[in-house]
């Protein structure tokens, strides 16, 4: 075997997002507290998004000195990124060529592959990590599909996506890849083939498979093969079946019933050592991690005021629902309402802003959420809502600290059912639509994060009765265990989107240091 690389060893980022995955191996830390992984590239075609992954990688510039407080003035909102460039402009360059704003498939193969030689610098062994948009492959998603009749899944092309992560292996060889999608991935078919077959089959002979598909490959003197292990805990499920391969994040100490598909491809010429299974730690309930943030009370679309969301609150008792929640949801959360409306106050935060000020800790993992240098926290406001949902949602909390379990619709007066097509059908037959207004529990991880929150909060309700809101961007951002610190550019609504669609950098964290004990174990790193 040729000699070992010096660390930090390369990473390259595709389908990047926001960066939770390359935040993860930029954040592990050997014993001694070097930092054996560095992000060289990034490629994430949405625009905001990229803006986000651009910040992050300036930020990560200063590994060796002090982040300048100009950083912390524009998570504050007392300066612009523009002017923190301005102000930093080897940084920001250097920023600029760690993150490109460009579409796979799209952009030139020639330009990718100049800009991935450059990223690498000539080095035999570094690391791929990405997962392909999803969408298609989840099953949300193919129900979501099923119901537009002039849609094939084989003429969606994000079901194709993943040929130009298969073309970068082929064309660059690392030494390892990490390849992140949804469960979905394990039943979804095309053209009558199991979808997962196919893609393990490809990743195993990348330059091959591409081969078939028409495609040009490198000389044949790089064209290795891989072999394709799951990483998750030995205990997650039976050996040689396909869900070896999903990762249960709520196992890995993230605060999120997360499941997720995991492939690492080993090249041929590493012997035969194998990932161990990633690091296993108890569950992470949300209280832990979102309990220390100020409580917010959520706004109205129209005419919003603190005196008019008191007094819809304060005239509950009086509405026809509230006459048979006892009878849906028992005397005891009929009493906690009511209780509830009794010692209402408006909060001290109102409904929250950009940046708090404030010294905000939470129960888990404070060295990785907390920054003292931050003074506070950001993207904590609340959404707007319709006056109808703040009772459904006052009613779902309720309902969910007394019974331990989020409502069905079935569970919800009539009066407080929402007007919808679908809900006579979710009554009767149940489905994805029954479980519409989902509250999370206090004491447990969350339901998944998805990118479904930047469109409505129904499925992301506060646990505390007395705020009756959806989480704010910051609290998503917790439960996906983005560091405090870590700021999303664009629209509240575009930040979450950025979050529902990222990887929870601890558990990339965690992937990280599986990866870094599988080199050396190949010899590649001391």
């Amino acid at each position: 075997m040729t000699s070992r690389p010096a660390a930090p060893i390369p990473v390259i980022d595709l389908f990047a997002g926001p960066g939770g995955l390359g935040e993860g191996f930029s954040a592990f830390n050997e014993s001694d507290g070097s930092s054996p992984f560095r992000i060289h590239l990034s490629i994430e075609k949405d625009a905001t998004a990229h803006s986000t992954l651009r910040l992050r990688a300036f930020f990560r510039q200063f590994r060796t000195a002090p982040v300048p407080d100009k950083y912390y003035e524009v998570l504050r909102g007392g300066a612009t990124v523009d002017e923190l460039y301005k102000a930093f402009p080897c940084e920001a360059a250097a920023a600029d060529r760690e993150a490109w704003n460009a579409t796979l498939g799209s952009v030139p193969r020639s330009d990718l592959n100049a800009r991935v030689k450059q990223a690498l610098g000539g080095a035999e062994y570094w690391v791929l990590i990405g997962g392909p948009p999803c969408q298609a492959y989840s099953v949300a998603g193919r129900s979501r599909n099923s119901g537009i009749k002039t849609y094939r899944a084989e003429n969606d092309s994000r079901q194709y996506l993943y040929v130009e992560y298969l073309q970068v292996i082929a064309d660059h060889s690392p030494a390892v890849f990490v390849m992140e999608n949804v469960k979905g991935l394990l039943s979804a078919s095309l053209n009558n083939e199991r979808l997962f077959k196919r893609i393990v089959d490809d990743l195993s002979s990348p330059s091959d498979a591409l081969v078939r598909e028409g495609r040009s490959v490198g000389s044949a003197a790089g064209r290795h093969k891989y072999r394709i292990v799951p990483i998750a805990a030995e205990d997650d499920a039976s050996p040689s079946t396909l869900t070896e391969y999903v990762v249960a994040a709520e196992r890995h100490g993230v605060p999120q019933a997360r499941h997720r598909v995991i492939l690492v491809g080993v090249r041929d010429d590493l012997g035969d050592a194998k990932p161990a299974p990633i690091p296993r730690f108890g569950e992470v309930s949300l209280h832990k991690v979102i309990g220390d943030l100020p409580r917010l009370r959520a706004g109205f679309s129209q005419k919003d005021s603190v005196d008019r969301w008191l007094l819809s609150l304060l005239h509950v008792p009086e509405r026809r629902w509230f006459n048979s929640a006892g009878e849906k949801g028992g005397e005891d959360l009929q009493e906690l309402i009511v209780r509830t409306i009794a010692n209402l106050a408006p909060p001290k935060r109102d409904r929250g802003a950009a940046f708090i000020k404030g010294d905000y800790v939470p129960e888990h993992e404070a060295g990785w959420y907390h920054d003292p240098r931050l003074e506070g926290v950001g993207h904590h406001e609340t959404r707007t809502h319709i006056e109808s949902d703040l009772h459904r949602y006052l009613y779902a909390a309720a309902f969910g600290r007394v019974h331990g379990r989020s409502p069905k619709l079935k569970d919800f007066p009539a009066d407080l059912l929402p007007n919808h097509g679908n809900v006579k059908k979710a009554l009767k037959e149940g489905g994805l639509f029954s479980d519409r207004f989902r509250v999370q529990l206090a004491d447990r991880p969350a339901t998944t994060i998805t990118s479904h929150i930047a469109k409505d909060g129904h499925y992301y309700i506060h646990p505390d009765p007395s705020q009756c809101r959806s989480l704010t961007l910051r609290e998503a951002a917790r439960i996906q265990t983005f560091p405090d610190n870590y700021h999303f550019c664009g629209s509240r609504t575009m930040g979450y989107g950025q979050v529902g669609n990222a990887v929870p950098p601890l558990l990339a964290r965690n992937i990280a240091k599986t990866i870094w004990a599988l080199l050396k174990k190949a010899g590649l790193a001391k």
